[in-house]
């Protein structure tokens, strides 16, 4: 059954679970990308990971072709462009501001940006639960990040940098509505993921090309690029396809905001990071948020 939002009526956590487990493995991206040669472009660590990772998701859907309406391809433009914008712009506001500043206005912006968007081209107005769990998980996770900053009175911002990270969180919510309203309208999830990444991968190529590629040619930049493009790249990216069959674009933006919670613990347990209480407390209305909005996916 079909509600009215366009999304299939089935077990309350079968779209939201795959999500949250799409955006642990992108809270492996700030420690993994860390660990890149010094001197490693940062637009060119993202853009390997998703030239690699969209060739591999579209050669998984070698007998699943998109078939769509001319308007349907000028969409699949469009959200290719979105996803060849967002290594781009994030990893260089990560480079300028810092994980903490530029996870915080990415993905804390995605959310809002979904809903707006959603909102304006008539998806649905979104909901009161939408609303409050996402207040909650942006609030938990400014706090979570943040904390070690604000804790130190040492925290500093770069206007650019901002502002990359914005349109980062922009990038990510048109490339996630699109990507859900071709998935509601028939198409396969596998289909609709490979050939979007599939072009953008294409796209952002000549960023890695035309920079110093020598640290691809070691091993440890071999590890980092092979761990962003086949689990945060292809693994995530078909966990989240098929998880936005079941939700929709706005409630699966929320749900990232697993990742910096995610990140910060493999900070604390994998770098040695500490993080002060008032980060915890972040962690903990983050994980409250998402939990109210995920065992809410019934109301749909």
């Amino acid at each position: 059954m079909v509600g009215r939002s366009g999304i299939r009526a089935q077990s309350p956590c079968i779209g939201p679970v795959p999500i949250l487990f799409a955006a642990v493995l992108w809270g492996t991206t700030g420690t993994t990308s860390s660990l890149a040669p010094a001197g490693a472009p940062a637009a060119a660590v993202g853009s390997a990971g998703l030239a690699l990772g969209g060739l591999l998701l579209f050669l998984s859907t070698r007998g699943a072709r998109l078939v769509c309406t001319r308007h349907e391809w000028w969409l699949v433009a469009v959200g290719a462009l979105a996803v060849a914008g967002y290594p781009v712009t994030f990893y260089p506001a990560v480079a300028r501001t810092g994980v903490a500043v530029a996870t915080v206005i990415a993905l804390g912006s995605a959310p809002v940006f979904a809903g707006l968007l959603a909102w304006a081209v008539g998806q649905g107005r979104p909901t009161g639960r939408w609303i409050g769990a996402t207040a909650a998980a942006v609030l938990g996770c400014a706090v979570l990040v943040l904390g070690p900053e604000l804790s130190g009175g040492t925290a500093s911002v770069d206007l650019l940098g901002i502002v990359l990270a914005a349109f980062g969180g922009l990038t990510y919510a048109v490339y996630s509505l699109i990507g859900g309203r071709l998935i509601t309208h028939g198409h396969g999830s596998n289909a609709v993921m490979g050939t979007m990444f599939g072009i953008a991968g294409l796209l952002v190529l000549p960023v890695v090309l035309c920079t110093n590629t020598s640290w691809l040619h070691t091993g440890r930049g071999m590890v980092v690029a092979l761990h962003l493009a086949v689990f945060t790249t292809f693994v995530a990216y078909r966990l989240f396809g098929f998880g936005l069959r079941h939700t929709t674009a706005q409630v699966a933006t929320t749900l990232t905001l697993a990742e910096p919670a995610v990140a910060a613990v493999l900070g604390v347990v994998v770098i040695g990071e500490r993080l002060p209480m008032v980060s915890w407390c972040g962690l903990a209305v983050t994980a409250l948020g998402l939990a109210f909005l995920t065992l809410g996916a019934r109301d749909r």
